[in-house]
């Protein structure tokens, strides 16, 4: 699988949604929590030009938020995106 890099907050029913659907499709993530650490959200808005969250990584490639994952999703192209490159 690829790496997949979630930045969160605890009570964010976007951030929710975006990991339900990546525990359906039995991904692993790393999770970032940025609630309480200013340093990981100012760091994920230098990485992701955005203030909001979710923020999702698969490998390099920045996913934007959760309305863009299930946007994967329903075009069929996320788990081509979770696919090992070989």
């Amino acid at each position: 699988m690829s790496k997949v890099v979630i930045y969160t907050t605890r009570f964010c029913p976007y951030c929710l949604r975006a990991k339900a659907l990546l525990d359906h499709k039995q991904v692993d993530f790393e999770e970032i929590a940025v609630d309480s650490e200013p340093a990981k959200r100012q760091e994920m808005m230098e990485k992701a030009g955005r203030h909001t969250v979710p923020q999702i990584w698969i490998d390099d490639q920045h996913v934007g938020g959760c309305d863009e994952l299930f946007m994967l999703e329903r075009a069929g192209k996320l788990d081509t995106m979770l696919q090992p490159c070989s």
